[in-house]
C-alpha cells in the first residue's frame, strides 16, 4: 500500500535550537549508528553537547561522520558486531586508549522481523534475541567497569511495543520486553556504585527501518497506527532529546525506568498490520 510515511532523510541535518554544553569532557558510546536512524541523531545531538563519540556499527556510518564534524569535537568509528563478544571488547579496548574514559554507553543497536507467530523460525527469533537483547548485555558487561569509574550512564533504546502486544511483532515485542526488565534490574544493582540505568521506548518514528514496515501495510491498518498517535509521527531528534536530558546530569536522580515516547498509555499501542509478512 502507498502511504504518506516517508523516512526522514534529513534528521541530522535539521538545525537545532542551542543547547547547553551538557556533554563537556564526556566520552559517549553509542551502538548502532547510522546516518538516517535514531543512533545518528542521537550521536549528533550529543556532539552538538559537547560529547565526544566512540559510535560502534557494522556498516560504515558514512555521512554521519560529516554530519558531526562542524561540532568539532572528536568522534572515532568503531565496525562492531554486538553479537560477537570478542568484537565488543576490542572496540572498548579501542575505546579506553583513545579516550581514557567511557562515560555514557547508549544501546541502540537494533533489528526488527515482522512475521506472524506461527510463521516465525528460530533462525529469526535467535538472530532478534542475539542483536536487541544479548547484544546489550554483552557491550553493558564489557563497558561497565569504566563506568563505574566515571558514574556513568546506560541508555537502553527500547520500544512502545514492549508494552502491549502488537500482531507480527511478537519476537521483537518480546526482546524489548526483556529490555525492560534489564533496565529495571540493572538500574537497582548498579544504583550504590554510581552507575544509573534508564531506557527510551519510542512510538512510530520516520526512520527507514519503520518505512519499509509501514509500505506493508493496508489503508486501514495504517489509520488505526496514526490514531494510536495523538501527538504525531515522531522523527528521530525527538528521540535524542529524551536521551540527552536522560543521560545527562539533569537527570542525575532518574534510574530504572523506560520512558514512553510519542504515545500515552491511556492510548492503544500500535497496530502495525494484519498482515505482517
Amino acid at each position: 500500500m502507498s502511504t504518506d510515511f516517508q523516512h526522514d532523510s534529513s534528521p541530522v541535518t535539521v538545525e537545532l535550537p542551542a543547547v547547553p554544553a551538557r556533554f563537556a569532557s564526556k566520552v559517549v558510546v553509542i551502538t548502532g549508528a547510522s546516518p538516517y536512524g535514531i543512533g545518528g541523531a542521537i550521536a549528533v545531538r550529543l556532539a552538538r553537547e559537547g560529547a565526544a563519540l566512540w559510535l560502534m556499527s557494522r556498516g560504515d556510518p558514512g555521512e554521519l561522520m560529516e554530519k558531526i564534524e562542524p561540532f568539532k569535537h572528536k568522534v572515532v568509528w568503531s565496525g562492531c558486531d554486538v553479537t560477537d563478544q570478542r568484537a565488543v571488547d576490542q572496540s572498548r579496548d579501542a575505546c579506553l586508549d583513545e579516550f581514557g574514559q567511557i562515560d555514557v554507553l547508549v544501546n541502540n543497536a537494533g533489528i526488527e522481523t515482522a512475521s506472524s507467530f506461527e510463521d516465525l523460525s528460530d533462525e529469526e527469533w535467535d538472530e532478534l534475541v542475539d542483536v536487541n537483547l544479548t547484544g546489550v548485555m554483552r557491550t553493558t558487561r564489557a563497558m561497565l567497569p569504566a563506568l563505574k569509574e566515571r558514574g556513568g550512564v546506560v541508555v537502553n533504546v527500547s520500544s512502545c511495543t514492549a508494552m502491549g502486544g502488537t500482531p507480527g511483532l511478537v519476537a521483537y515485542s518480546a526482546t524489548k520486553a526483556g529490555l525492560n526488565g534489564m533496565t529495571q534490574s540493572l538500574a537497582l544493582e548498579m544504583a550504590d556504585q554510581g552507575v544509573r540505568v534508564v531506557g527510551v521506548a519510542p512510538a512510530l518514528v520516520r526512520t527507514p527501518m519503520a518505512a519499509r514496515h509501514v509500505q506493508r501495510l493496508t489503508a486501514e491498518a495504517w489509520e488505526k497506527l496514526q490514531d494510536c498517535h495523538p501527538l504525531g509521527i515522531g522523527v528521530t531528534q525527538d528521540v535524542a532529546a529524551a536521551v540527552a536530558f536522560l543521560a545527562s546530569n539533569e537527570a542525575r536522580w532518574i534510574s530504572g525506568i523506560t520512558l514512553p515516547l510519542g504515545w500515552m498509555p491511556s492510548y492503544p499501542l500500535p497496530f502495525w498490520a494484519s498482515e505482517p509478512r
